[in-house]
Formats: structure tokens, C-alpha cells, sequence
């Protein structure tokens, strides 16, 4: 979905000549459309968590049914927590991620490989502070009949995943949805729990799956954080 300036400095909390700034001076992702400045969502998501600015999730595009699918609480439970996830250079750290148990068993684990290479390749999923987030570029691509899955890996060793802050990665999260509002509202909701100063705390000290959902329950993510 791509956003207005006028919509995206509302979903960021500023005015629109300060998007528009961002655009020209910290690399804002936009494009012009008719004379007109354009923001991709899912940039604008990732942008905003490199960049450390807490931003509320995107507008609803889906009927109300479907929003579990995408709630980062069960999606953790789908995927789960692993821990020392094995590579020592980004490729084979990836090569890794994608024969995880937790993702589901239709998805072709080679093509799930390429798709995230080829994301990487456009630019780093590496948000800064350690910490990437690789998906495909486009979930549809993948045909995920199924509910969205985040897996949650720990790396024994930080990797260099060319990451906003030139940080090395040490924890990663796979996203994994069925569609883009899917993806859209999983990265959001991840997006706004990762500035959460317990969690992170968690996440350094390689906590297990229940601790972060005890965590993340608690700040009710996926019950109207950040809205």
C-alpha cells in the first residue's frame, strides 16, 4: 500500500513537512507519482524502526476476521524461539532460518531462500541494534495459505548483515504472512514491542518463547498496541 505524505506523517506522529524532510535528509524510502511524493508502507515500517521512532500501525485494509493472522503473539507461537542458530556469514545464517521447524511444511524451503536473499539485496533487514527482520518482499509470492508465522532465532555468533548502524546481527526475526496488510500489521506490531526496554532486555539475555510472551502480553501487543 503506498501512503500519501499527508498519511504517513500522521501513522509517525509529525507534520508533513517534516516527512518531506526526512524524505530529502535521512533517506526517507518515497517516490514521486505525479509530482507527488509516494511512501511504500512496509518502507515506511522499516524505516521508522531503523531509525528508532515508534509509529502507530498502519490504517486496516482486511475485515475484522482475519486479524489474528497476523497478531505477533501467536505468530510467535506458530514459529517459535530458537537458539543458536548456526552461519557464519549472513547467506548461510539464512540458509539456516529457512529449515527451521515452525515453518510450514507447503512453503518450498529453497525458494523461501532466494526470495530472502533477493530482499537483502535491495537493502539490509538489519534494523540496528543487533537485530534484522528478513521476509520476503512480497508475501503473496509465497502463497501462504496458512496463519502468519514469525520465527525468532538467536545467533550464537553476530553476523554482518550491512545493517543501518553497521552493527553486527545477533537476534533475527523471520515474518512470514499471507498477504501485505498481514505483513503490514505483523511488522508494526514488532516494530512497537521492540522499543519496549524490558523486552530488549529479554531479548539480550536469550530468554525462552515463554518469557517474551509473558512480556508481550503484558504490553498487549496484539490487543490495540500502539493504536
Amino acid at each position: 500500500m503506498h501512503l500519501k505524505v499527508s498519511d504517513a506523517a500522521r501513522l509517525l506522529e509529525v507534520e508533513p513537512d517534516t516527512v518531506l524532510r526526512w524524505i530529502k535528509e535521512k533517506g526517507l524510502p518515497a517516490h514521486r507519482l505525479r509530482g507527488q511524493f509516494h511512501v511504500n508502507s512496509v518502507e515506511l515500517q522499516e524505516w521508522a524502526l531503523a531509525n528508532h521512532i515508534r509509529m502507530a500501525p498502519p490504517p486496516e485494509e482486511e475485515d475484522s476476521h482475519k486479524e489474528p493472522t497476523s497478531d505477533l503473539i501467536s505468530s510467535l507461537l506458530r514459529g517459535g524461539v530458537h537458539a543458536d542458530v548456526s552461519g557464519a556469514t549472513r547467506d548461510e545464517v539464512l540458509a539456516s532460518v529457512v529449515r527451521l521447524p515452525g515453518i510450514p511444511d507447503r512453503i518450498d524451503r529453497d525458494t523461501l531462500l532466494q526470495l530472502l536473499l533477493a530482499r537483502e539485496m535491495l537493502g539490509s533487514t538489519g534494523v540496528g541494534g543487533g537485530i534484522a527482520i528478513p521476509h520476503p518482499r512480497t508475501p503473496l509470492v509465497l502463497d501462504v495459505e496458512v496463519p502468519s508465522v514469525a520465527v525468532a532465532c538467536y545467533l550464537p555468533k553476530p553476523i554482518d548483515f550491512k545493517a543501518v548502524d553497521g552493527k553486527p546481527v545477533w537476534m533475527l526475526f523471520l515474518l512470514l504472512s499471507p498477504s501485505i496488510p498481514d505483513h503490514l500489521r505483523l511488522l508494526a506490531q514488532l516494530s512497537w514491542a521492540l522499543h519496549d526496554t524490558e523486552l530488549r532486555g529479554l531479548l539480550e539475555q536469550r530468554a525462552p518463547l515463554d518469557s517474551l510472551l509473558t512480556r508481550l502480553r503484558a504490553m498487549r501487543v496484539g490487543n490495540g498496541a500502539g493504536r
